[in-house]
């Protein structure tokens, strides 16, 4: 049963919020089992790459995360297990570290998060939903929700980087009927003029959305659809990994050290280019967007090909902006949430749609599968917005602020719809490959306010 919506968004009055909360926390620890239930204890405890936390460890934070807001912090109890803090705090252990702590085992982990949820939907049960920020419109249910998805979507990646026989199936994403993109046109002129950027209405919208402001952005065209396997073997195929030309002079020397010529879990292989994909080896998709690719990659496609990354702005405005009304909507199709015939969202399936697929989720401009799929890759460094407050604790937003991480948005396939609008911003290194990102390009266009939705071949 999915919880209340109303025209413009998400119900707001106390009752729907609760049964907004109840299902976003059900919904996150159903795939949380599914993730780590999947494999044995000795898998659940190996650290199956660097880049990445033992599955067992996420399992337990996820659970601690959760004690200390909602058990601690909204409804004032005594810690559970005090002694295991330090141990699941992710800025005092980088994850290389990890193993190598004193963790719960698996059957503790599961007892511990299973033993807090049940406290946590009591809290919910007899929580007013107003009287302190933390409570307001169930706000710290809602961030606990988002929490837990975005360390199942770590874990998803950890099942891909692992070595071993296949434990995740999901049916294939819908393709695209012929009918809806038979004249799809490449790219979609975004006219110039102020949009409103961010939110500061979205009942659990963290702190790096808000609050709302007004930005000018210049006209510029964007890519109707994401850059495809196809499209990026095509820059491959050009010498696009051996041409210094294309690349920033970071990206050069990444590439030039670790020898990289494919996106991460590509191979040559007889003649054609394979993919290692949640254990299964296939032939690269031409059709499907793009994937595993870090910024430095996207950024020397978009060179090699005449136009550049859009900005975190011009993205937004694509993705939000009706020229009929002036107004932001919450997502591209409109205000109400997300389903399965407007997204690929939620692990619903495994893998990207082929491009130009979801043409019910198109946006009033024209530009296709914004949400969902892959994450996109923006030009823009991670700021804060004007007025930016942390809230609630400065950790999760404001110490990555600078020029050390880059923009992504829009979710993906590994995305749960809790986790995932118009206005969520995420960000990484450059460097980053192993996670669900991929891109779509951008170039300047004529100045054309008042024309409004302009398209072109």
């Amino acid at each position: 049963m999915s919880a209340p919506t109303g025209p413009a968004g998400p119900a707001t009055d106390p009752e729907s919020l609760r049964a907004r909360a109840v299902d976003a926390l059900l919904r996150a620890r159903e795939r949380t089992a599914g993730l780590t239930d999947c494999v044995d204890d000795g898998e659940l405890v190996a650290q199956h790459s660097p880049l990445m936390s033992p599955l067992v460890w996420d399992l337990a934070h996820i659970g601690n995360q959760e004690e200390l807001w909602l058990l601690r912090a909204v409804a004032g109890r005594d810690a559970m297990r005090p002694g295991i803090d330090s141990l699941y705090d992710a800025f005092e252990h980088p994850r290389s570290e990890r193993p190598s702590l004193p963790l719960l085992a698996p059957a503790e982990a599961r007892g511990y998060a299973a033993d807090v949820r049940g406290r946590a939907l009591d809290v919910l049960d007899r929580s007013p939903l107003t009287g302190t920020p933390l409570l307001d419109a169930a706000f710290a249910f809602g961030m606990v929700a988002q929490h837990e998805q975005q360390h199942d979507e770590t874990m998803l990646i950890t099942h891909q980087l692992r070595r071993g026989p296949v434990v995740l199936t999901a049916p294939p994403p819908p393709r695209p009927a012929a009918a809806t993109t038979v004249d799809l046109p490449r790219e979609v002129l975004v006219p110039g003029g102020p949009f409103t950027m961010g939110t500061s209405t979205e009942p659990w919208a963290l702190d790096n959305e808000r609050p709302a402001h007004h930005r000018f952005v210049p006209a510029f065209h964007i890519d109707t659809v994401p850059v495809s396997n196809g499209a990026y073997l095509r820059f491959m195929e050009d010498g696009g990994y051996t041409d210094e030309r294309w690349w920033a002079p970071e990206g050069w020397a990444q590439i030039r050290k670790h020898e990289l010529s494919a996106p991460l879990f590509w191979r040559r292989e007889g003649g054609q280019w394979l993919r290692r994909h949640f254990g299964v080896v296939e032939p690269v998709p031409e059709d499907e967007p793009v994937l595993h690719v870090s910024w430095y990659e996207a950024d020397a496609y978009a060179r090699w090909a005449g136009r550049r990354l859009p900005t975190e702005a011009e993205w937004e405005k694509a993705a939000r902006h009706d020229p009929v009304s002036g107004r932001s909507l919450r997502y591209p199709w409109g205000d109400g949430d997300p389903t399965q015939e407007l997204a690929n969202l939620g692990q619903r399936h495994l893998r990207p749609a082929p491009v130009g697929a979801y043409a019910a989720g198109v946006s009033p401009l024209g530009v296709r599968q914004l949400i969902g799929d892959v994450w996109e890759w923006t030009s823009s460094d991670f700021l804060p917005y004007p007025g930016f407050a942390a809230f609630p604790y400065r950790e999760y937003s404001e110490v990555f602020f600078g020029s050390a991480h880059k923009v992504l948005r829009g979710g993906s396939f590994a995305v749960d719809a809790v986790a995932c609008r118009g206005t969520f911003r995420n960000w990484d290194l450059p460097v980053r490959r192993q996670i669900f990102a991929g891109f779509r390009t951008a170039r300047d266009a004529p100045d054309t306010r008042g024309v409004p939705g302009a398209v072109v071949s």
